[in-house]
């Protein structure tokens, strides 16, 4: 099974978006998801505040800003 990880950080618009699409997603493709909350962590603001919302698949960066379905779609099955 595919890991998806949301990286987001508190009232991001943006964030709330990519995290209601990947939630509708999950119930039509199996996937693990992880969300971590960026707000008020030094190493994780410097690395991902400027990119956010950023979504990685198994550990690499896929998305940031927007999610394309079927990209994303297409890196779970694969």
């Amino acid at each position: 099974m595919k890991a998806v990880t949301l990286y987001y950080a508190q009232d991001c618009s943006l964030c709330e978006d990519a995290r209601v699409q990947l939630e509708r997603l999950q119930t039509e493709v199996s996937f693990e998801l992880e969300e971590i909350d960026i707000t008020g962590v030094p190493e994780l603001e410097a690395r991902y505040r400027e990119w956010l919302p950023v979504v990685e698949v198994d550990g690499e960066r896929a998305f940031v800003y927007r999610i394309d379905e079927a990209e994303l779609l297409q890196r779970l099955a694969g």
